[in-house]
């Protein structure tokens, strides 16, 4: 039996956070010696985002330690599951994690690396954040071409070139649900990473009766949102927030955290 051919995006790898499905083509050239990407980092350096991963680690250990276990984590814009995994498996037996992602090709390798990596503890959502429930219209990626999927904007937020041309035309986008976190009635979050290309504001806004009630630590990326607003939502919560370069985090004044937290000069650091 005679097979017609076929491309690969999709490949298994082994890397530091463990045996991960990547798309080979998850990658946006800069220059002829630089692209970005997380499945270019992964295949190129065995990792991704190192530094803001063990700074969330070290963040949720915190909390145990001052809260308790059963510590709850959401993954905001998962991509294929890079801090999801390391998060479950750093909570295996006390802590677990919800991970959203709304691009369906993406989400299967989110699944598949939560499976391979035996994070029982975690769970993912086919599904967008946003500030209220239904549903929402994303374009599709051509997945076989070179595009950093990780960057794509479900809704135009800056137009970032990504790799690959992309349409927002009706006829050419995936309808996929949507819904805020409110809606989840989550009894506990200590921690809430929101990674949704321009649409961080509206995560938040969806968010903001569980945020008042659980006081979570959070970490935002700002570089597609407007970063005033993203402050002035976390000022009206009581929360102080520090500059992580393209994210900001955010501990609320209450949070015992905040005295293993410093930042001199700009230099962020948390204490163990």
């Amino acid at each position: 039996m005679s097979f017609p051919p076929r491309p690969i995006a999709f490949v298994l790898t082994s890397s530091n956070h463990g045996s991960m499905i990547v798309n080979r083509n998850d990658y946006c050239p800069v220059n002829a010696d630089t692209a970005f990407g997380v499945g270019h980092e992964i295949l190129n350096q065995s990792s991704y985002a190192q530094n803001e991963i063990q700074l969330a680690l070290e963040l949720l250990t915190h909390r145990r330690n001052f809260f308790g276990p059963s510590v709850f984590a959401i993954d905001g814009g998962a991509n294929i599951g890079v801090h999801t995994v390391e998060w479950a498996r750093h909570m295996f037996g006390w802590g677990e994690v919800y991970a959203f992602e709304a691009q369906e090709a993406i989400f299967y390798a989110l699944a598949g690396n939560l499976a391979l990596n035996n994070c029982l503890n975690a769970h993912a959502r086919l599904c967008a954040l946003g500030e209220s429930n239904g549903s929402i219209e994303i374009p599709c990626p051509d997945y076989f071409q070179p595009a950093s999927f990780g960057s794509l904007e479900l809704r135009k937020a800056t137009t970032e070139f990504i790799g690959q041309k992309i349409s927002y035309e009706k006829a050419k986008c995936a309808t996929v649900p949507m819904a805020h976190i409110d809606t989840f009635e989550f009894p506990r979050i200590d921690f809430i990473k929101i990674d949704v290309e321009g649409m961080e504001l509206d995560v938040l806004l969806g968010g903001k009766k569980s945020i008042a009630r659980h006081k979570p630590i959070m970490m935002v990326e700002v570089i597609k949102s407007d970063r005033a607003e993203l402050i002035a939502f976390m000022a009206e919560l009581d929360y102080q927030v520090f500059n992580l370069g393209m994210n900001m985090l955010a501990i609320h004044e209450s949070d015992p955290t905040l005295r293993k937290v410093s930042e001199n000069n700009g230099t962020f650091s948390i204490s163990i």
